[in-house]
């Protein structure tokens, strides 16, 4: 008989610690039934602020597919949730009152956010006022990314790390944000306060606004309700319409209180895991207390659920936990941070090494005791983190120079690092992936650094220690790691290279990203991360027949201008080839003044920026300059710079402004794998920087124009590649398009012309735009894109949705697991 296995909590703990189980043959002992309050699947709350900053799609952050639980017959009641528990009969109580027997129970009740005292808080006993979040479970997350198309400001309270990253992210949903923090330091708990001082420098040039020492005492709220401001304990206030609770969290314990259980900060359990009162009770996670202390990091949590394992599937009944240490890399606010172990010396003898850099936002601290890492802080530059981590895991030695183990100056080779690092050394916190996992999955076959992640979830969640899983599998394949096959595919969720996708695509008549992805994804599943460059292609491909649908663009293609770090926008408008007359600078004058425009700048293209545009003012920005985009904000054909050229400089060879505004005139706005950037100079003094440009074309005299492509001058240098040279405008603008055309066709997203041209060679590329049956299809596909051109700018001033020219827009919904 199959022994009953209650598991209260479908969060990251308990569902791991049923994967533990199932891997130990738990699928053939247990009869499994979870429940869980949430209505929904497995999900990685780690990922929840990336959902909120829009960087993460919200449907893309489970863990565990629905079909998980049906093939390991798991009983998944979600949206359920258990009120009393019996432990002399062993009976679990729910509140659709099913009452379940068990013969194991697992409490992976987990945490819930504090809400300090405050008055106003609170409309009711359970709502809270209009206007007001916590941050901690999906509908919290989704609350909030809905609610900020409608609110200006919001005010985050708490300082953590969920604190600021909650800022960050609604930042970039447009909102002006202030952080609010009790204490004196920001991120306290991880950080000293140098790191701090130096991490809140960081946040404040972001265009964040910190207040620290600060208790909050008062919400306040107008006549219908709606919040309006909070009141500080000295009197001072700040208006808002949007408040986000992030002081910290405390676990849920209430149901194994009312059980009889023990509980101190949290469930008192031994070293097996098991409640100290209760044999036949285990608890994991954030709700478990082990040897008075309570972890809310991932990683130990995944070391008690594998001992848990062990123990309930009796495996290894003398596994036991002996408490964890904690290292941590984390991306805060857009900062890089790492902390372990102690943030400063405790003992006489303890070595502290520090160094600090506040203009360029840089701190690192290390605490060394007997020769062993035992402390370390990293702000701003992690780049060492790697090596730090795994001499703070395994105690590896190290070098008697300690200022090597901040900078590049005599840390051990990373194979040493790696080879002398012990097979049961943490690398993935967020998935709780050991060097000996990473190993054996490699000695079994896969090679790939994509597939070893993939089979063993490595590198899944916050992504921080994808460098460190790279080295190892390199170490573990002898330098032998073969490339995986989706790295030839032009995008992720599509297994096809680029020419092979442009076939099918043809070949099928797809017009549309939801249409491909229906044809051509395996089971037909969408991916977020391939949208936007099967949008481009697609409109390179079809020109007037691509069918645009909004949620495959980026927020700058959305509306049709370059967001900024304050949530702002950027708006330039075209000025061919860099000439203005006195009607258009008078016209912009008068938009920057209406509109309050912060800063008015001039260009490396030779065009005026309007930046700090309200998201909600585009549309009559555009209107009031009736001018066309300059499309500053796109994957695209950008601009044309020009110098003077022979009308007005001595020295001038050719007529390069009435070529370079035909050119512009007639590429302007055509998608692009990436950015491309044009120049037309006079003569060879170069003025108009033509050699280090996408395509650059320069007068030699004698009514001839050499062509250069694959230039660039930011943070690659690159002279362009000599492609020809010609004798008449004609001709420069004809090979011109079939070059951009070739690139737009053939290469990689992203992939900018100077890694194009040595890619494939100028020769071929000479071959190709000089071959006269290839060079017709060029001439008539490109021709096909130029028919279709129309001006955003010019479409957009009616918005294309409701929420197009809002201060925020909300992601779709998640689908809800249906209650059984």
């Amino acid at each position: 008989m199959k022994r009953r296995l209650v598991v209260v909590g479908n969060g990251m703990a308990g569902v791991r610690a049923i994967e533990e189980i199932l891997a130990r043959g738990g699928g053939a002992a247990f009869d499994i039934t979870v429940f869980g309050d949430e209505p929904y699947g497995n999900y990685n709350r780690i990922l929840l602020s990336n959902v909120l900053a829009g960087s993460d799609d919200s449907r893309e952050i489970y863990l565990n597919p629905m079909d998980w639980y049906d093939n390991n017959a798991i009983d998944l009641r979600a949206g359920v949730r258990v009120v009393r528990i019996d432990t002399f009969a062993r009976l679990v109580h729910a509140d659709d009152g099913a009452v379940i027997r068990y013969d194991d129970l697992i409490l992976a009740t987990g945490s819930r956010s504090f809400f300090p005292p405050m008055a106003g808080l609170w409309a009711d006993d359970k709502t809270l006022t209009d206007g007001v979040f916590g941050f901690r479970t999906l509908d919290d997350c989704m609350g909030m990314i809905s609610e900020a198309a409608n609110r200006t400001k919001a005010v985050v309270i708490g300082g953590g790390l969920l604190g600021l990253e909650a800022a960050r992210g609604l930042q970039n949903r447009g909102l002006a944000v202030e952080v609010v923090h009790a204490g004196p330091t920001l991120m306290n708990a991880q950080l000293d306060d140098s790191a701090g001082a130096i991490l809140r420098r960081s946040v404040e040039h972001i265009g964040i606004t910190v207040h620290t020492d600060k208790r909050t005492t008062e919400v306040r709220v107008d006549e219908s309700g709606r919040l309006s401001g909070i009141v500080f304990s000295d009197g001072d206030s700040i208006d808002c319409d949007m408040l986000v609770i992030a002081t910290g969290i405390r676990p849920n314990v209430g149901l194994a209180q009312r059980a009889g259980l023990t509980v101190e900060r949290a469930i008192v359990v031994d070293d097996h895991m098991r409640s100290v009162d209760d044999e036949h009770v285990y608890v994991v996670g954030e709700c478990a207390q082990h040897r008075g202390q309570v972890y809310g990091l991932v990683a130990p949590l995944w070391e008690q659920a594998s001992v848990l394992a062990d123990h309930i599937t009796g495996v290894d009944t003398a596994a036991a936990y002996r408490g964890s240490r904690t290292a941590t890399k984390l991306k805060v606010a857009g900062v890089d941070v790492a902390a372990m172990g102690l943030k400063a010396p405790e003992l006489p003898d303890d070595e502290f090494v520090q160094y600090s850099e506040p203009k360029h936002g840089v701190y690192k601290t290390i605490v060394i005791r007997d020769g062993k890492l035992v402390g370390a802080t990293l702000v701003g530059d992690v780049s060492k983190v790697s090596f730090l981590t795994q001499a703070f895991d395994s105690g590896l030695p190290l070098p008697e120079e300690r200022v090597s183990l901040m900078f590049d100056i005599g840390t051990p080779d990373v194979s040493v690092g790696v080879a002398e690092l012990s097979d049961d050394a943490q690398v993935c916190n967020c998935n709780g992936v050991s060097k000996g996992t990473l190993v054996r999955c490699v000695q079994a076959g896969e090679t790939s650094l994509t597939g070893v992640m993939a089979k063993t979830k490595a590198g899944k969640g916050c992504g921080s220690c994808k460098e460190l899983v790279g080295q190892i599998v390199e170490w573990a394949a002898g330098g032998a790691v073969t490339e995986d096959p989706s790295a030839s595919w032009y995008v992720p969720g599509i297994p096809y290279d680029k020419p092979t996708l442009m076939r099918h695509i043809r070949d099928l008549e797809l017009h549309s990203v939801s249409s491909v992805f229906a044809a051509l994804a395996p089971d037909g599943k969408e991916d977020a991360n391939s949208k936007m460059a099967l949008a481009s292609l697609l409109e390179t491909m079809w020109a007037d027949e691509f069918v645009d649908e909004r949620d495959a663009r980026f927020i700058n293609d959305r509306v049709h201008a370059n967001i900024q770090r304050d949530g702002t926008f950027s708006v330039v408008p075209q000025m061919k080839g860099g000439v203005t007359n006195v009607a258009q600078l008078r016209r912009i004058a008068d938009v920057a003044e209406k509109y309050d425009v912060p800063m008015i700048k001039l260009t490396g293209g030779q065009r005026i920026d309007l930046l700090g545009v309200r998201k909600e003012d585009l549309p009559a920005v555009w209107a009031d300059l009736d001018m066309p985009s300059g499309y500053a904000y796109g994957k695209s054909f950008r601009t044309v710079k020009t110098c003077v050229g022979s009308d007005f400089c001595r020295y001038g060879l050719g007529d390069s402004t009435a070529l370079g505004i035909a050119i512009e005139e007639r590429y302007q706005g055509l998608a692009s794998p990436a950015k491309m950037k044009l120049a037309v100079t006079g003569c060879p003094r170069n003025c108009a920087e033509a050699l280090c440009k996408d395509l650059g074309v320069v007068a030699v005299g004698d009514g001839r124009w050499e062509i250069y492509v694959g230039g660039a001058a930011g943070a690659h240098i690159r002279k362009g590649d000599l492609l020809t040279t010609v004798d008449d405008h004609d001709t420069v603008i004809t090979l011109t398009g079939r070059v951009l055309q070739y690139y737009r066709e053939s290469a990689n997203w992203l992939e900018r012309t100077y890694k194009w041209v040595p890619r494939l060679g100028i020769e071929h590329i000479r071959a190709v735009v000089f071959d006269e049956e290839l060079a017709e299809g060029l001439d008539a596909r490109m021709q096909k894109s130029i028919d279709a051109y129309r001006d955003p700018w010019l479409d957009g001033r009616e918005p294309a949705t409701n929420g197009q020219f809002r201060t925020a827009l909300p992601l779709l919904p998640l689908p809800r697991v249906p209650v059984r």
